[in-house]
């Protein structure tokens, strides 16, 4: 059945306008199918070798004196797909920073995998931006996909954080038990870090590599209370490098702390489920006005290319934007519980 008339050559027309940006859109998607499965396949592949290394027992050739990497952590020391990025970056103080960030993380991500990944993301949504909207709104979606990678770290590093919190009750109490039994601090420490599950295991297994090759468990554990921050770490660090410095009562302080702990913990879940949909609505609204303007791009092809044309419509589509961003960052820190 064919279709004539002003009609039928409307809706013709009207494919045929929508057929770049369809295609665009499904090029788009397959891109994103693409990378998601390279990252899986790359990931698979570390933790494949890790294990087969693992399996085959100590390698005879001198090892590093801090001792084997542990999974999460010293990531940036592998080689990953983009070994030529991570090695121009590795020397400056950016490449610095965010190995730390990324081992802060427990991603099994170097720096040049991550920065390289970022780029590509950058420079995807950008296109996407600017084809399927705008050419206005190519750089803003190019500043929000670098944005969304800092982020993405940042949510990383907090959600580890948040686990390693809630083993700290288990945590101080193994000490305690160590210590109450007759064995030395550093030895419980030791002990704890054989018997938990990440992220407690390792870094605790870092701890004790770094007393191993004779650093001060002060140093140690400040350096572990710099990785992953937080109020209830740094309440049982105190504990700790005061009972190495004057004695006393360790084991009843890590017991009552083993209490408190376990007392914050529940607090916090409270806190959280109260707070879950402020944290909702700072995302339900941004994606709310990013879909209005889709829905008016679709309605009317070209009308934001039209709007964002001249310099006033460039003011108004700025100020619309940066309220929205305020208003995401202000919900969001009304929502957020410090760890």
């Amino acid at each position: 059945m064919t279709t004539s008339g002003p009609d039928g050559a409307a809706a013709v027309r009207l494919s045929f306008d929508h057929l770049p940006q369809l295609t665009l859109g499904i090029a788009l998607f397959a891109a994103l199918v693409f990378v998601a499965g390279l990252h899986v396949y790359v990931t698979g592949r570390a933790r494949q070798r890790a294990l087969m290394n693992r399996l085959a027992g100590p390698d005879p050739t001198p090892a590093d004196p801090i001792g084997p990497i542990l999974p999460g952590r010293g990531a940036e020391l592998r080689t990953g797909r983009f070994d030529a990025v991570d090695r121009a970056i590795r020397t400056t103080a950016f490449g610095r920073r965010l190995r730390l960030k990324l081992a802060a993380t427990g991603l099994n991500l170097t720096a040049g995998e991550y920065l390289s990944y970022v780029v590509g993301a950058v420079l995807l949504l950008g296109l996407a931006g600017s084809v399927v909207l705008a050419p206005f709104f190519g750089p803003v979606f190019a500043l929000v996909a670098l944005w969304g990678g800092n982020a993405y770290l940042n949510w990383q590093r907090t959600k580890r954080t948040e686990r390693f919190i809630a083993q700290l009750p288990e945590l101080a109490r193994l000490i305690a038990n160590g210590t109450a039994a007759g064995l030395a601090l550093r030895t419980a420490l030791s002990m704890a870090a054989e018997e938990m599950d990440d992220p407690a295991r390792s870094e605790l297994a870092s701890v004790a590599n770094q007393l191993a090759v004779g650093r001060s468990l002060e140093d140690a554990l400040g350096e572990l209370g710099e990785r992953l921050p937080s109020r209830e770490l740094n309440v049982l660090v105190s504990t700790l490098i005061l009972a190495n410095r004057a004695g006393g009562a360790i084991v009843s302080s890590l017991r009552n702390l083993t209490d408190t702990l376990e007392q914050r913990k529940e607090t916090r879940r409270e806190v959280r489920t109260v707070l879950a949909e402020v944290n909702a609505t700072a995302v339900t609204v941004p994606a709310l006005g990013l879909g209005s303007l889709l829905m008016i791009n679709t309605m009317s092809p070209g009308a934001l290319g039209r709007v964002t044309a001249s310099p006033a419509g460039q003011i108004a589509m700025i100020i619309a934007l940066s309220l929205y961003a305020v208003g995401f960052f202000v919900v969001r820190r009304f929502g957020r519980v410090e760890p």
